[in-house]
């Protein structure tokens, strides 16, 4: 795993710690529409079905929208099960983690 990949597991640690963190379809999708969700990020091993609602909610709603990880990662680097969906409701947050998940890496970094 890059170490800028690295990074945005280790934020939104920080983000679910900070209160800033949304997890699961409905309460991921009710903070979307009403404007507090910052960033979307969606399991790369989600359902066609969920990856495509999302996509085209996050899109009709001008919301950052990444694909990323799988769910035990996510669930994981927030200290709970397995989780699909992810809304950070900090911009701060939600700027750093897309950046280090967009963040193009020149070295690969060996953990």
């Amino acid at each position: 795993m890059t170490r800028t990949k690295h990074k945005a597991l280790q934020m939104l640690g920080m983000a679910m710690r900070a209160g800033k963190l949304v997890t699961g379809d409905e309460t991921v999708l009710k903070a979307v529409q009403q404007g507090k969700a910052k960033l979307v990020i969606v399991a790369g091993d989600a359902s066609d079905n969920t990856k495509k609602k999302f996509r085209d909610k996050c899109a009709s709603y001008k919301v950052k929208h990444v694909e990323a990880f799988d769910r035990i990662t996510l669930g994981e680097a927030i200290g709970k099960s397995e989780r699909v969906l992810l809304g950070v409701t900090d911009s701060g947050f939600s700027n750093s983690i897309a950046q280090s998940l967009t963040e193009p890496s020149e070295v690969e970094y060996i953990d």
